[in-house]
């Protein structure tokens, strides 16, 4: 029975095995096209080919192992670096730096106060200067034109590259400014003792660069002497005309007002209210932009507009101050465009408004915590508010006033006058754009008084960051470098018949902020190393990601400094943020104690971009940072963790060595880093001698050390202390020089290292291909099979050298053109991280997007380190360029072909397969299309790029850009604007006619002015206004002798508001000028990483097998393979083609964020809550203020028949627009 039963399950048991063979046959049949998805096998086979080729081969080219044995063969020494140390020392030398400024300046100062109290020499003759726009102008005879005088001026590279005189100053003054006026001859005459004293200290000091008074009259002593516009000797095809180049007026930038006064906290009140239309508004637009551009970084600042009621001009500042930034000025300025007005101004509101923020901030701590001030711009207020003034400011006036009476109508003008005359301010009467400007600057005056007053203190002031002239480097582009400004104030200690505090000036000089940098040498930092320096408001004066988003065009054209107000939390990017300006508390921490000048050290994970924000890494960085004491700054450096806390020490003795090392550097197929100091005079003669090139200096210092009583002269002079500083400095010997010992002579080691290959032929391998690759070499077959064309080397200390494989040219520029910074490259820089992923690879690169033009190169860059008592540290960085069409020849043979002993249906020449090589980045380095070369794999298949990021094959990091820039094109369209009135043609014409009417009417009040317009109020009424506060009776201008009325000049161009009207009447009102250009903005953008570990299992690097399903309506699969190229930071992928997938883009454009839906309706947002300092001196009271009674003149115009009718025309015109 048993037996029975079983024989029939039997049956049906095979018979049911055949029917699913049959079935699965009959599948294979339909599609017969994937019965082989990929193989597999046979990409890894591929990938380990491909691999193995070309790190044998290039190991045997470079030489590497040879390289580095040579280095184990000498005496050498690997160390851990000590940051706190080494931060230690480099903060003291850049001190000293600083000090050597800071006391240069102080001199000029003390020069200054006492040449303005030498009584002036008057021999009958009229006092001849060197005007710089009148220089060397010569008429058709070939003598000097009338009015001007010669001057030798030399081409100098210190001082950007321009002709100059460095025995004399010249004067350059703005448009505004003449020198008809007698105030400013008088400051020009006495100001010219100041010449022994600029070249003084450019004699103990060559490293100085511009030095310069700046007069409270208007002019600039600037020095060395210069003509301007200066005879560009470097120009270029895009220069602007020689006509309008010319100087800005200085007295309202940050250089001279944040010496001139104390940090202040201001409430613009802009009137708003119907009356403010047309000229008027645009008045008191262009004043309270006026009054923005005084401020800097340490100041605070809000615009209200008021009306019927009091609100902020930008919504995000609400119920605040915000630093006046440049952001921050830029949101206020274009928020001003917005203003409609209408209604009737109420001033009790606007007031209260100002006085309640202003001690709100001043009771809690924040703001600037110095002066307080109102601005008020208005066409006049119907009264006093003296209960207001009195509830809020009796009786010290902690906030000073300061009025702007817009427009011709000055029947207000005692009120305004009252306002600002009872409690510390200046009343200005503004009626033309013209005068804006001066009148403005009296508000600085005013707030100058209280230091003036003490006469001893004078406070030194650092700038942010600008882009300044060209840099005196070895570089090839001669583009603007980056200065700060250091400069201190310069008081009136004359005598005279009333009592006065004034200001006579700014004194400072340029600081080259690579002159800091020299001070914090590369090679000491390391590879992937840097430095930066961060000042009390936590913000860059220099680092390596601090992109400036102006070029130097108009400091070129006028003098004028845009100054950078970036933060360290928009250049440091922490690797796990959680969003935009979502700043990590570790980074915060270091902020902090950096802003409070504490010594310590902290490590931190980052995001590190480069390539134009086109690739990036990660990587923990340890921080260590130090005071520089004396100054606002401190001093960070950041360090990789693991090989950058360890540095090679290895030296050639120069002086006492017995071959002449200059030998180790014969031919021309060497280069040395442009910008680090080997050797440099640094005397005012022979530091002026034009080397050629960076090697010439060089061998020039290696030929002299071979001269008997050579000395290292390795410390750089000591800074006398800012106690001394009124004595002369001394003269520097006319050969002085510096020279880094360690550099120079790690560099000849170098150079014999490298130089000792050069000699030797390639040796045989004990890898069988290694041997193989042997007979290559000497058959030339190497460029046949791999398309080698150059081989280098660049090492620590700076040196490249390379050997050109081949004689074919190329309309590429030569490697050694563009790749000269060693481990400044990138190249370099992505070897060595390389190096801690895969010892034993190459890092391959070609550049972005060659595919659609010209015949590309692939550069392999491996790192070479070496050993020393278990450390491990790296010395150099060896490479290879390929021929590109020669290295893709060679792949697709390879993958063309089965490597197995069975025979495979697919390869990478058939039209099912697509393969591609990409780089860690996602790049592509080799495609079957080679238009795809150097481009984004995803945006080529972001199907299958996703898919690798779901397989955590690549890693996305969004990285976001706080420096960005973005178009303002944003044109908007209405419906309204199209529709069609009959009335629109008949409120055109008559708008016409009112307008006309307008400006007759106003020649009419002109002409008639004298007799119907300014009649004063009694004397006894303005001391009846002043009763309630017991104070007396401010004078006019008119009493005073020294002060003037001012003088209107011509319009300047140098004066440029985001908005200038042509013509009284604005016939761009409304406009959004801001729509042209760009702006800056925050932006995000996706980079990718690849996971190398994810693709190996085991110790075994295996490849990953992926699908792409349901991407087809046919139901098809699409499947793909990733096999990691073994010894590189490639991979190999082979993707089926047969399946046809829709197939997105991926971008890695940076695109803005808009904070608007997250940020209360704001379009960015604010940094104003980051940490900051107040600088250290604060001078904003002196007892004796109120004896001052300078404060602007007051006058009023009579009621008349005119002024009633301007207004009724001036109303109608408003409704009928």
């Amino acid at each position: 029975m048993l037996r029975e039963n079983v024989m029939p399950n039997s049956y049906t048991y095979m018979k049911t095995l055949i029917l699913l063979l049959l079935f699965l046959t009959q599948i294979m049949m339909v599609f017969p096209e994937q019965d082989e998805d990929i193989p597999h096998n046979e990409v890894k086979n591929w990938a380990l080919q491909f691999g193995v080729d070309l790190w044998e081969y290039g190991k045997l080219m470079t030489r590497m192992k040879e390289l580095q044995k040579e280095y184990h063969d000498l005496e050498i020494n690997v160390i851990r670096k000590d940051g706190l140390i080494l931060i230690r020392e480099m903060a003291m030398e850049v001190k000293n730096m600083m000090d050597f400024k800071m006391s240069a300046v102080m001199r000029i100062m003390d020069s200054a106060e006492q040449a303005a109290l030498t009584p002036r020499s008057d021999n009958g003759q009229p006092f001849r200067f060197y005007n710089a726009k009148r220089l060397n102008a010569f008429g058709d005879d070939g003598k000097p034109a009338e009015g001007t005088r010669e001057m030798i001026l030399t081409p100098n590279a210190h001082f950007d590259h321009l002709p100059v005189n460095t025995s004399l100053s010249s004067i350059l003054m703005p448009n505004s400014i003449s020198d008809s006026d007698p105030d400013v001859m008088n400051a020009i005459q006495w100001s010219e003792n100041l010449d022994p004293l600029f070249i003084n200290n450019y004699e103990g000091d060559p490293s100085l660069s511009w030095q310069f008074f700046g007069s409270s009259s208007g002019f600039l002593r600037r020095y060395p002497g210069i003509a301007w516009p200066p005879d560009d000797t470097i120009s270029n095809v895009w220069q602007r005309p020689r006509g309008d180049r010319n100087v800005y007026d200085f007295r309202s930038t940050a250089w001279y007002v944040n010496a001139a006064t104390s940090p202040k906290d201001l409430v613009i009140l802009v009137d708003n209210s119907g009356s403010m239309t047309g000229h008027r508004a645009n008045l008191a637009r262009a004043t309270a932009e006026a009054i923005l551009e005084t401020l800097s970084d340490n100041d605070f600042v809000n615009i209200f507009a008021f009306s019927d009621s009091t609100q902020e001009t930008v919504p995000c500042f609400k119920d605040q101050l915000a630093q006046a930034n440049n952001e921050n000025v830029k949101y206020l300025k274009d928020s001003l465009t917005a203003l409609k007005p209408e209604n009737i101004a109420n001033f009790t509101s606007a007031l209260i408004t100002a006085f309640e923020i202003l001690q709100k901030y001043n009771r809690s701590g924040q703001g600037c915590q110095c002066n307080q001030a109102i601005m008020l711009i208005t066409d006049g207020p119907p009264s006093y508010y003296k209960d207001i003034f009195k509830l809020y400011n009796f009786p010290h006036s902690p906030v000073r006033v300061f009025t702007y009476l817009i427009g011709k109508d000055s029947s207000s003008a005692s009120q305004m006058h009252w306002m600002a005359c009872a409690h510390k301010g200046y009343y200005t009467r503004i009626q033309h754009y013209d005068e804006i400007k001066e009148k403005v600057l009296h508000y600085i005056e005013v707030m100058a008084r209280p230091m003036v007053m003490y006469q001893y203190d004078h406070p030194i002031y650092w700038t942010p960051a600008y882009v300044g002239g060209r840099a005196d480097s070895f570089s090839d582009d001669k583009r603007g470098q980056l200065m700060t400004t250091v400069t201190t104030p310069v008081f009136d200690r004359r005598n005279h018949s009333v009592r006065v505090a004034n200001v006579l000036g700014v004194v400072g000089t340029d600081v080259s902020i690579d002159q800091i940098k020299k001070l914090v040498p590369s090679y000491k930092l390391g590879v992937n190393g840097y430095s930066f320096i961060v000042n009390n408001n936590g913000h860059v004066l220099y680092h390596p990601d601090l992109r400036p988003l102006e070029s130097n065009d108009l400091y070129e054209d006028t003098l004028e400094p845009k100054y950078l107000s970036v933060d360290l939390t928009e250049v440091e990017l922490v690797e796990n943020e959680n969003g935009p300006r979502e700043n990590h508390t570790l980074l915060l921490d270091l902020r902090h104690d950096m802003i409070n000048q504490k010594e310590g050290e902290i490590e931190i994970g980052i995001k590190v971009h480069y390539d134009n924000m086109r690739r990036v890494t990660t990587r923990r960085n340890k921080y260590f940072y130090n005071p520089i004491e004396g100054t606002p700054f401190s001093l960070g450096l950041a360090i990789p963790e693991g090989y950058g806390m360890y540095e090679l020490l290895a030296e050639q003795e120069i002086k006492h060595s017995q071959k002449n090392v200059s030998d180790y550097f014969k031919g021309d197929n060497w280069r040395v880093h442009p910008d680090w100091v080997y050797c440099e005079y640094t005397s005012g003669t022979s530091g002026e001698q034009w080397f050629k090139t960076a090697e010439e200096r060089v061998l020039h210092f290696l030929l002299r050390s071979r001269r008997p009583g050579w000395k290292w002269m390795s410390l750089r002079p000591r800074s006398p202390l800012q106690r001394e500083h009124h004595h002369t400095s001394t003269k520097q010997d006319k050969d002085a020089y510096y020279c880094d010992k360690t550099l120079l002579q790690s560099l000849v080691l170098d150079a014999m290292v490298t130089e000792g290959l050069e000699k030797h032929p390639v040796r045989s391998d004990k890898h069988p291909i290694g041997n193989l690759m042997v007979q290559w070499y000497g058959t030339s077959q190497g460029y046949e099979i791999f398309g080698s064309t150059l081989s280098f080397v660049a090492t620590r200390s700076g040196l490249l050298r390379w050997t050109n494989l081949t004689d074919i040219k190329s309309n590429e520029p030569h490697f050694s053109e563009n790749n000269v910074r060693a481990m400044d490259e990138t190249w370099y820089k992505r070897a060595v991280d390389q190096h801690s992923i895969e010892p034993e690879s190459f890092v391959f690169s070609v550049p972005f997007d060659i595919g659609s033009y010209g015949k590309p190169l692939i550069t392999a860059t491996h790192a070479v380190f070496v050993e020393h008592n278990g450390h491990r540290a790296p010395a150099a960085v060896v490479g290879l360029q390929y021929q590109h069409s020669t290295l893709a020849s060679h792949f697709f043979n390879i993958t063309s072909k089965c490597t197995g002993s069975n025979t495979c249906k697919k390869t990478c020449a058939s039209d099912k397969l697509d393969c591609y090589v990409l780089d860690n980045n996602g790049f592509v380095i080799i495609s079957e299309d080679t238009e795809d070369t150097g481009r984004f794999f995803g945006q080529i298949d972001g199907t299958i790029m996703d898919s690798l990021v779901q397989d955590r094959i690549y890693v996305k990091i969004p990285v976001y850009d706080y420096q960005g820039a973005c178009s303002n094109s944003k044109f908007h369209f209405s419906g309204s604007s199209n529709q069609i009135s009959i009335f629109k043609p008949i409120k055109t014409a008559l708008a016409i006619l009112l307008q006309t009417l307008l400006v007759l009417f106003s020649k009419i009040s002109t002409v008639y002015s004298t007799a119907l317009a300014y009649n004063r109020e009694d004397p006894d009424d303005m001391v009846d206004i002043y009763s309630d506060y017991d104070i007396e009776q401010y004078p006019t201008e008119e009493d005073t002798p020294d002060e003037l009325d001012p003088i209107f000049s011509p319009p300047s161009n140098t004066y440029s508001p985001s908005f200038i009207p042509p013509y009284e009447s604005d016939p761009m009102e409304g406009v959004d000028m801001g729509q042209f250009g760009v702006r800056p903005c925050d932006r995000k953008v996706d980079l990718y990483i690849l996971q190398p570990e994810k693709l190996n299992t085991s110790g075994q690097s295996n490849p990953l097998k992926g699908k792409l399903t349901n991407c087809h309506s046919s139901g098809c699969e699409r499947p793909f393979s990733v096999q990691k190229i073994p010894h590189s930071n490639l991979i190999l992928l082979v993707v089926d083609t047969v399946c046809s997938c829709g197939s997105k883009q991926l971008s890695i454009i940076p695109q803005e964020i808009s904070y608007e839906n997250k940020n209360g309706g704001c379009l960015h947002k604010p940094k104003d809550s980051l940490y900051r300092k107040r600088p250290p001196k604060c001078i904003n009271y002196h007892p004796e203020e109120t004896e001052i009674h300078i404060c602007g003149k007051s006058s009023m115009i009579s009621f008349n028949t005119f002024a009633l009718l301007l207004g009724f025309a001036n109303c109608l015109a408003a409704f009928l627009s």
